[in-house]
């Protein structure tokens, strides 16, 4: 079956049935490894089954949380199997989250049991959770004297469990305010990986490596793309640019996942001789500036692949291998409808920017909406479209992205997109990464303010830059405000938190364009 990929239907669709037929069609192949352990495909559904023996005898049971706090490791996805398999709920968090806002994630969740890394968290022993130390692990693997749930004879039965029952909540990055947990159904996996699977034609003679973490949907969604395809999934250590190319040669990866800011990290280090020695064909990667594509493929050797997707929904928009055009997001994938509206949920024609509409023709292919946010879940949901958030034009079927509709600035009556702004900064030579919010003007509308990293040694003269965008925005679209920051803060996943930059706004630092005393420039 190595060109092939399964297809669940009807009740079937749900994680149990699908480990099931990967071990009926896939046998001892692995399946899963992080470089000290690994499972076959035979080996997952007994994994599974073990896993869910072990939970229900710390009380677990259909419906509870189960939280998991740790940096990439297969125990993460160990807990999802054992999870699916008698219908509890995974929530792995970020460990890097701070004390307080776990606080706030332990009352919003209510989880039974917690696993944690003790490297990242201190335990807390109150009632109701209870908390579990993962094993610490070695270089040659876990270690043997602190086991944990995986390690068993008993089998737990498969659960009532339905394409509907949910399989987990991921917690949003929280970039335009607090975070909110999307509730995934055990379909929405699948879907997952047969859409990913398709768009990259993923079969059983691929290995995907995945660094991102397995906190969001990206890196989770890659294990099923293995599931419903055959392929190996090799699951790496916390990104880093420097050490990047030599664990894709290690790990034999011909298919791997970045985010946009990583594309511009790998391309600002020095040239390295595993950078072509490499089995990569293919990275999905969506939001890689045009700039930087070519440039990419022509040094690395592997082609970038752009889509869109999101916790909420699925790969819903992509770009088939074969099928690029540059600058696009893509076109609507099998399976989905895309449509593109004005403020009040109208149809706008083609080529007019509007709000991204998202809907599925799959059952159970979208998350079932925000964990104990009715009132958040309807309002995301009206009209019985998903409403993203993004504001984007489509063009003859092909669909290109402006920016999000919060980062639009309105000033003299005309809209700005501040990704289009952000795009023309970070062209700047001595420019390393820029962010682009309104802030309020003295005449009620909004100005354009941008916080800008020089790049490593460089001098940077505001004024010299606003000129360089003069070259391409319109004057009411060039930044009136710029201020120069060492870093800017960013989620987990690499995303600007630019309601933290709209709250800070102007400063003393600050330059401003209509100011005479024009502030001096920084490196």
């Amino acid at each position: 079956m190595e060109g092939a990929r399964l297809r669940l239907t009807a009740a079937q669709r749900t994680v149990p049935d699908l480990l099931v037929s990967a071990a009926e069609a896939f046998g001892d192949r692995v399946a899963w490894s992080d470089g000290t352990r690994a499972h076959t495909f035979a080996d997952l559904p007994q994994v599974a089954a073990s896993g869910a023996m072990s939970l229900s005898q710390r009380g677990i049971v259909a419906g509870d949380r189960i939280m998991v706090i740790a940096e990439n490791r297969l125990e993460t996805l160990e807990l999802l199997v054992a999870a699916s398999w008698i219908g509890a709920v995974l929530v792995p968090v970020n460990p890097a989250t701070p004390p307080s806002q776990l606080e706030y994630f332990l009352d919003y969740i209510a989880p039974t049991c917690v696993f944690y890394e003790r490297d990242h968290v201190e335990p807390q022993h109150e009632p109701p959770a209870q908390w579990e130390e993962l094993p610490t692990r070695t270089g040659t693997g876990t270690d043997s004297e602190n086991t944990c749930w995986w390690d068993g004879e008993s089998r737990a039965p498969k659960g009532d469990v339905r394409p509907q029952t949910p399989l987990a909540i991921l917690l949003t990055s929280g970039t335009t305010g607090i975070s909110k947990g999307v509730a995934c159904p055990q379909a929405q996996f699948l879907a997952w990986g047969e859409s990913v699977a398709a768009m990259l034609d993923i079969s059983a003679r691929d290995t995907a490596y995945t660094c991102l973490p397995l906190f969001h949907t990206n890196a989770l969604n890659a294990a099923f793309q293995c599931l419903v395809s055959g392929a190996r999934l090799h699951i790496g250590p916390r990104f880093s640019s420097s050490r990047f190319w030599d664990r894709i040669a290690q790990s034999e990866a011909t298919v791997t996942y970045l985010l946009g800011a990583m594309v511009g990290m790998l391309l600002n280090t020095p040239t390295h001789e595993q950078e072509r020695s490499h089995r990569l064909t293919r990275i999905l990667a969506p939001g890689t500036p045009v700039a930087a594509l070519h440039t990419f493929e022509e040094r690395f050797g592997a082609t970038l692949v752009e889509g869109h997707g999101m916790t909420e929904t699925n790969a819903v928009i992509g770009t088939p291998l074969g099928t690029r055009r540059v600058g696009y997001m893509g076109q609507v994938l099998p399976g989905y409808q895309a449509c593109v509206v004005d403020e009040f949920d109208v149809p706008v024609p083609d080529g007019v920017p509007g709000e991204l509409l998202l809907r599925s023709n799959i059952p159970y292919a979208f998350a079932t909406g925000y964990w104990q946010l009715p009132d958040v879940t309807i309002e995301a949901n009206r009209n019985q479209w998903f409403h993203t958030g993004d504001r984007v034009v489509c063009e003859g079927g092909w669909f290109r992205f402006l920016d999000r509709i919060k980062d639009v600035i309105r000033r003299r009556g005309e809209n700005i997109s501040a990704w289009e702004v952000e795009r023309v900064l970070d062209d700047y030579p001595q420019v390393a990464r820029s962010a682009v919010v309104p802030v309020p003007s003295e005449l009620g509308e909004d100005e354009v303010m941008a916080f800008v990293i020089p790049a490593a040694g460089a001098q940077v003269d505001p004024e010299q830059l606003r000129d360089h965008c003069a070259t391409t925005l319109p004057a009411f679209a060039r930044p009136r405000f710029i201020e120069f920051v060492d870093d800017l803060p960013l989620t987990d996943n690499g995303k600007v938190r630019k309601l933290e930059l709209r709250e800070r706004g102007v400063s003393v630092r600050t330059w401003d364009a209509n100011d005479e005393r024009r502030a001096a420039s920084r490196s």
